[in-house]
């Protein structure tokens, strides 16, 4: 699991002129959180929460224990000066953002994510890379 995570990540952390990062899908999201409160960075608030719904988070709280348990992992391609966030955070956070404009910067990520892989399904169950189908 954290092999496929970390090759979407990567496919646009190492950004060529044919990919963009993915810091700039959400680069056009706006952080609504006043600046003294801003102790994360909102893309690495995104990177978690994506990868721990990938891997089956369901709550706010969920995000924060996926990001406690992998966060020597997170650490190597994040910068997290203050560590995870809170579940707390997660939350005002996301309450905070326009659904649109996340959905919209969702979206387009997930649709170069798809031109990238030119349509090939990734298994992110774990099913096809046991032999189940």
């Amino acid at each position: 699991m954290r092999r496929i995570i970390l090759v979407i990540i990567e496919k646009f952390h190492n950004e060529t002129p044919a990919q963009k990062s993915i810091y700039e899908y959400f680069n056009k999201l706006e952080y609504p959180r006043v600046d003294r409160t801003k102790g994360h960075k909102l893309i690495e608030i995104m990177i978690i929460t994506i990868c721990a719904v990938i891997c089956g988070a369901d709550t706010w709280v969920d995000i924060e224990a996926y990001g406690e348990s992998k966060y020597e992992w997170l650490k190597s391609f994040l910068e997290l000066p203050n560590g995870i966030p809170s579940h707390d955070t997660f939350a005002r956070v996301f309450a905070r953002l326009e659904p649109e404009k996340l959905q919209q910067c969702f979206l387009s990520w997930i649709q170069s994510v798809s031109e990238i892989t030119d349509g090939e399904r990734i298994a992110i169950d774990g099913k096809t890379l046991r032999g189940s189908r």
